[in-house]
Parts: structure tokens; sequence; C-alpha cells
């Protein structure tokens, strides 16, 4: 079964081609290592909440852009071993350079329970 890596984070809006250019430098690494898939989503219709929401859980301003992503792996072993070459590249040295707070980021490993059609 696949393992995802899941994260969110706002994005200064003004941000959106350095965080595109960001991203691709990135997620070649990830690829390289093991991962499958990278998908980094630009919100567009993300609404506020009564009680919380993905603006609130990243404590966006209003001149930022939520950013929805995820990076998936074949399984767990695979994303563990990836990971660990990942961290130790000399190209992730630009991940110092996030064109966003790198602080207000969630992110977390999932294992799918439902993968409609899989």
């Amino acid at each position: 079964m696949s393992y995802i890596d899941g994260f969110v984070i706002a994005v200064p809006t003004a941000n959106r081609e350095k965080f595109i250019g960001h991203a691709g430098t990135l997620d070649a690494v990830f690829l390289e290592f093991g991962a499958t898939r990278v998908v980094e989503c630009w919100g567009d219709d993300v609404p506020e909440g009564k009680l919380t929401d993905f603006r609130r859980a990243v404590q966006a301003k209003q001149d930022e852009t939520v950013v929805f992503s995820w990076i998936e792996w074949p399984d767990k072993a695979t994303r563990d071993a990836g990971m660990e070459k990942v961290m130790k590249d000399p190209r992730m040295d630009v991940a110092n350079e996030m064109p966003f707070d790198g602080k207000r980021m969630i992110f977390g490993g999932f294992v799918p329970v439902v993968n409609l059609p899989g």
C-alpha cells in the first residue's frame, strides 16, 4: 500500500512563481529518491469555516494563499529510505530559502485507507 506525506502552508500570494520554482527544484529530489508522485496545489476555493479551516490552521494572512501538497511513495519503507537520502542531499540546501514561513507548515505521514478507483 502506498504512503503519503501531506503538507499545508501559507505562501505570500506575490510569491506564487517563486514558490512554483522552489517546489520544482525540491520535488525533483523526492522523485529521484523514490517518490512516485508530487502534487502542489495553489488554493483557489478555500473558505473560512466557523470553527476551523485551512487558513486558520496555518495562520494565513490576508495577502497569503493556502497551498495543499502531497508526496506519494510506493510504501512507508521506500518513504523512510528516500527521506533519509533527501535530507542528506546538498540540493536540499535551497529549502532554507523558502518563499514562505516554514514555521507555519503543517505536515504528516498518512496510510491510505480508501483509494478509489485504485
